[in-house]
């Protein structure tokens, strides 16, 4: 008799992805809550903070991107769920970059595209943590 090995894709991601995709959602949700007090109070430092902000954002939500393309590129012909979390990091990391140049404008030309592109993208970063944290296969399987 031979002994067959059957290797399985896990869709669950090792403790750095976990950290850096967890990372994105405290940091593009602090700038939309410095934008937020910046539409409301004028203070130009919520602008500053809320452009740092969306700077680490960007970097870590490109690590998880990097780590979301090894996993897709490991799933092999079972790319459903892999595919659809890799594009919505995609459009988050887009989207940020997008932001973080809005927010490159001086004082209030920053508003009001900076504050609903903040809104967008601290939406897609929480649903894409969702989708990647999650285990939606079962037993962990493709």
């Amino acid at each position: 008799m031979t002994a067959t090995t059957h290797y399985h894709y896990r869709s669950t991601p090792n403790p750095l992805h976990a950290v850096l995709l967890a990372g994105t959602v405290p940091l593009f949700l602090g700038a939309l809550l410095s934008d937020f007090a910046y539409f409301r109070t004028y203070q130009i430092q919520w602008s500053n903070f809320a452009s740092w902000l969306i700077a680490g954002g960007l970097v870590f939500c490109g690590l998880a991107l990097l780590f979301a393309l090894v996993n897709l590129l490991r799933a092999g012909q079972k790319r459903g769920r892999p595919l659809t979390y890799f594009l919505l990091l995609l459009a988050t990391w887009a989207l940020g970059f997008l932001n973080a140049l809005e927010h490159a404008k001086d004082a209030w030309a920053v508003m009001p595209v900076g504050l609903a592109l903040s809104v967008v993208v601290a939406v897609l970063a929480v649903v894409a943590t969702g989708l990647g944290l999650s285990n939606l296969r079962n037993g962990g399987e493709v």
